[in-house]
């Protein structure tokens, strides 16, 4: 597998939407590079989301075409290439298409792909040469720094060299009890395990679109919806499973925020802090990024000229009593009966063409906090995790349409239901099978409810720096621990005295804050205990970049991540 001797060779591993996006910067620079892509699966583009071990015909993007980062073709276009049998299957009138329709994630899935083929051939045109190695699995990665290279071992024993790598892996899902556990399931992928039918009730963890994955193949299993004369969606349970139901367990008891009309529909980089912003704040404040500062800068300032009442309302808040007063109105209302005028003013948002414009914000706030976040200090993070990210997992969802009228038919029908329970609620797996589900309701009230079926949905989980897959990267300590150090020693001691488990200090006498997943600079390079960056291995597999990216988001997070790795690539290679 050797390559000219003057072309630098890269290695991008996995081959869904992050590596579409490294692959279509590196093409688009013109570089002398030989790329080889090395993916799982039987194809390239689609990642977990977008294909079967993701989705289903029942699942809907939460992007709109108008949304999603340029590639190859926008996707209005593309769509008008569709043959008449994908139209028809995937019920797309490709004359009534819009920039502003989701779509299914497995047509999604499809779009990506188109994408990839695209750039390869554009690669061909430019002379850039292409490797795709599929349903390839690297096991392990190796750096040798004393020869500038990285070596990677592929399933199977084979070996390969590269000037640099690129960990675009993606999502991972850790088996728990699934398996050995009847009916616990530790995440809902693939979904073709839950084309289950089932008569009684089903214990649900979390409200995310993840959980409305599940609910929305469960349903079909177990019933049907029908739409009515008058447009309404109704759902039509199976007579035979009487007593299914579903009960989604969440912390806030809350259903996620509704699809609405963007403005701005591509979050853009230019909404980030420049280094200059970034590094004149971290000098008034101790080394620190301050989260206030953030929160100010890339949410408040913004409604001066759009909303100049709504900046009003808010301009003495902080972080806090602005979360507090946005989840007052939510407090105490039912949850579907909350859903029901969030849809409605969704569908008036859409037609009118108006953004909710705080929501929106709220969605760019977390776009552009997410780059910074490994400049915060341990104690705004611990304010970032317990105040703003409870909120903004609420607000910019972005649940689909479609997915809503389902949500609400299954609620019409008694087929679902909604709890509020504590951060300490525990699931308790059953040998004989099932889980008892422990928690404190809003009055703090304990309970423990029993459930034959439980399917956790949380999303995907931050995993820990040593579920990092590459074991050499851990054993010759390529990698570290992603850490932040307390501003205030007296809080670290504080912390530490209270038995947080991730509060350590070290040697010099510093407290710091352990955060899930390993180091990364600006770049998404991996650096070592010393806080030394490497130049030939980067990473933006995002279940192990959490601690330093604590609210990636899809698409946008892809495009950019990637830019700040091929502008380095140009750099060191």
């Amino acid at each position: 597998m050797a390559g000219k001797k003057n072309k630098k060779r890269i290695a991008i591993l996995g081959g869904g939407p992050s590596s579409l996006f490294v692959y279509k910067r590196l093409v688009e620079s013109r570089t002398g590079y030989e790329i080889d892509i090395f993916e799982r699966k039987k194809e390239l583009g689609s990642g977990m989301p977008y294909s079967a071990e993701g989705a289903s015909a029942e699942h809907i993007t939460n992007v709109s075409a108008n949304e999603v980062p340029d590639i190859a073709t926008g996707m209005e276009d593309w769509i008008k290439t569709l043959d008449e049998a994908t139209l028809k299957q995937f019920h797309i009138d490709p004359d009534k298409f819009t920039k502003y329709h989701v779509v299914p994630r497995l047509l999604f899935g499809r779009y990506l792909s188109s994408q990839f083929e695209l750039l390869q051939k554009k690669a061909q045109k430019l002379g850039i040469v292409t490797r795709i190695h599929l349903g390839c699995n690297v096991v392990d990665i190796a750096d040798q720094p004393e020869r500038e290279k990285v070596q990677i071992e592929i399933q199977g024993g084979e070996f390969a060299e590269f000037d640099a790598v690129v960990i675009c892996t993606g999502h991972n899902w850790p088996i728990e009890h699934e398996g050995t556990v009847p009916g616990y399931y530790d995440s809902p992928y693939p979904p073709s395990k839950l084309k289950m039918k089932i008569d009684h009730p089903i214990a649900i963890r979390g409200a995310s679109l993840t959980a409305i994955d599940a609910v929305r193949t469960l349903a079909r299993q177990n019933g049907s919806f029908q739409q009515k004369d008058d447009g309404k969606l109704v759902y039509i349970p199976a007579a035979e499973n009487s007593k299914f139901r579903m009960v989604m367990h969440s912390r806030n008891g809350l259903l996620p925020a509704i699809r609405f009309h963007l403005e701005e529909p591509q979050l853009s980089s230019d909404s980030l802090l420049t280094h200059q912003e970034i590094a004149e704040n971290r000098a008034k404040n101790d080394g620190f990024l301050s989260l206030d500062f953030l929160f100010d800068e890339n949410f408040k300032k913004g409604f001066r000229k759009k909303d100049a009442k709504f900046y009003k309302k808010i301009s003495n808040m902080n972080i806090e009593a602005f979360v507090e007063a946005a989840m007052a109105v939510r407090e105490g209302k039912d949850p579907f009966q909350l859903f029901r005028e969030e849809y409605a003013e969704a569908e008036k948002s859409i037609r009118e063409k108006e953004s909710i414009y705080w929501k929106e914000m709220l969605a760019e706030l977390s776009y552009t906090m997410n780059y910074p976040a490994k400049y915060l200090s341990a104690e705004d993070m611990l304010r970032l995790k317990k105040v703003l990210m409870p909120l903004i997992s609420v607000v910019i969802a972005f649940v689909p349409q479609s997915s809503c009228e389902e949500l609400l038919a299954l609620n019409d029908a008694g087929k679902l239901t909604i709890v509020a329970v504590d951060a300490d609620s525990k699931v308790v797996p059953k040998k004989e099978g099932g889980v008892v589900y422990k928690f404190k309701d809003e009055q703090n009230k304990s309970h423990a409810f029993s459930y034959k079926t439980f399917i956790n949905c949380v999303g995907q989980p931050h995993l820990n720096y040593g579920d990092l897959p590459f074991k050499s990267l851990l054993t010759r300590k390529t990698v570290s621990q992603a850490m932040l150090r307390f501003k205030s020693a007296e809080e670290g001691q504080k912390q530490l005295k209270e038995g947080h488990a991730e509060v350590v200090q070290n040697m010099n006498g510093d407290y710091f804050l352990k955060v899930t997943g390993v180091t990364i600079n600006d770049y998404f390079q991996v650096v070592n205990e010393y806080g030394i960056p490497n130049e030939r291995i980067f990473i933006m597999a995002v279940p192990y970049i959490g601690g330093y990216n604590p609210d990636y988001s899809g698409l946008d997070f892809s495009e950019e991540a990637s830019k700040c790795i091929v502008e380095k690539l140009h750099e060191t290679m």
